[in-house]
């Protein structure tokens, strides 16, 4: 507390600072074990993190997925269930975190700008790729080692997705094999592939999904070097647990590099993946090919020039760089570069329907989710998982009807507006 008339109680930043060292201690959000506070001791002109990206009661736990008002209800929920080390890796971002951060403050930079007395009566969000009807643009995005999140893991997940009938991106971390997890889905997947250096590793992934059934292969081009995730790293200090009950000692990636001569490999990163590696795991495979990753003009036009099958417009959820610019603000240059020459989908720091109207406004062709449904997954397992996606699908409903579109092709550039 401030001394009698000392100047500083006055000082309304001091004061602030004060009052969030406060929040620090109290139980209300402690959960918050990502930096929340910390970050906003270091910037008193900032709200706290993530609070202020939905208004909740951080003392209520919802008891079931029904009671759930929008996806951030799964969060405190998952993190009450979820181990420690296990939630600061899928919690955290790198360095600063700014570009997690940014993901999220990039939607406030665009607004919509809604047609009217068009009849929205009757809303149609059900979209075709590759051949193959879903009922939404909405994918899951690939999210690594889902049993660290709950027992039934990918199996729950896939659950999930074909209650929705929602493309799922299967992680080439998967802890389910990728047979086990097409089979819970009861359709085809997509293969999300951490090549490595080494391009039998490659190889040997990419033809062990298309055996299995997937229909393309999104080829991650955005983790090319080390990461620093302090988040990660702090919490795996609070983590009692011994590694070895749930982890293999040593073992380097997940179930779908069983088989492949790993020898000589430190680590899953791509540092040395050039467009004629690309091009060598493109020929390995009738899979479409899609690139996960790219965030520059001149890499997406290099990419439909040479005939790539689609794009994902990701930054890893801020997982891969510190780059600080959001997917949302990086999306209109990769659109305008391919000149609709192949489709281009978009994914991290998707929460809302208006985010993802703005997305496909701008020219997506599909809005990737990954937290969120982890999130479910941690809190309630596959009915967590299809609840965070009915709400999802329902304010997208909701935000397509308040845009005046009725269908996924009304929605058009002119309805965003850069704030």
């Amino acid at each position: 507390m401030p001394k009698p008339n000392d100047p500083s109680q006055f000082d309304v930043a001091a004061n602030r600072r004060r009052f969030l060292r406060m929040l620090a201690g109290s139980a209300s959000v402690a959960w918050a074990g990502h930096g929340s506070i910390a970050r906003a001791l270091e910037a008193p002109n900032r709200l706290p993190d993530p609070m202020s990206w939905a208004p909740r009661d951080l003392d209520y736990l919802i008891p079931s997925p029904k009671e759930a008002i929008n996806v951030f209800d799964f969060e405190t929920v998952a993190h009450k269930n979820v181990p420690p080390g296990h939630w600061g890796y899928m919690a955290s971002g790198i360095d600063d975190e700014v570009t997690l951060r940014a993901n999220r403050e990039g939607f406030l930079k665009f607004q919509l700008r809604p047609r009217r007395l068009v009849d929205v009566s009757k809303i149609d969000m059900s979209v075709e790729i590759f051949g193959q009807k879903y009922n939404s643009p909405i994918f899951l995005s690939p999210v690594g080692g889902h049993r660290g999140y709950h027992p039934e893991g990918e199996i729950a997940t896939a659950g999930g997705a074909k209650a929705g009938n929602h493309l799922q991106v299967l992680s080439t971390q998967t802890s389910t094999p990728v047979e086990d997890v097409i089979k819970a889905r009861g359709g085809p997947v997509w293969m999300q592939l951490y090549a490595t250096n080494k391009f039998e590793v490659a190889r040997h992934v990419v033809q062990r999904a298309e055996k299995a059934g997937c229909t393309a292969v999104a080829v991650t081009v955005d983790r090319s070097g080390g990461r620093n995730q302090e988040t990660l790293a702090r919490l795996r200090r609070v983590d009692t647990r011994n590694c070895s009950d749930c982890h293999q000692p040593n073992r380097l990636g997940g179930v779908m590099y069983d088989g492949a001569d790993m020898s000589g490999l430190q680590n899953l990163q791509s540092s040395a993946m050039t467009w004629d590696y690309l091009k060598r795991i493109r020929d390995a495979t009738k899979m479409k090919c899609v690139i996960k990753g790219l965030l520059a003009a001149e890499d997406a036009k290099i990419a439909a020039d040479n005939g790539y099958d689609a794009i994902i417009v990701s930054n890893h959820g801020g997982r891969s760089d510190e780059a600080g610019r959001s997917t949302i603000e990086t999306l209109p240059e990769i659109i305008e570069a391919v000149g609709g020459r192949v489709p281009v989908f978009v994914d991290s720091g998707f929460r809302r329907g208006t985010d993802i109207v703005k997305a496909l406004a701008m020219g997506a062709a599909g809005v990737g989710v990954g937290r969120p449904y982890i999130w479910g997954l941690g809190a309630f397992g596959q009915p967590g998982v299809e609840k965070v996606l009915e709400l999802l699908r329902t304010e997208l409903m909701a935000a397509m009807q308040q845009a005046g579109a009725p269908t996924l092709k009304h929605l058009v550039p002119s309805m965003v507006k850069r704030a």
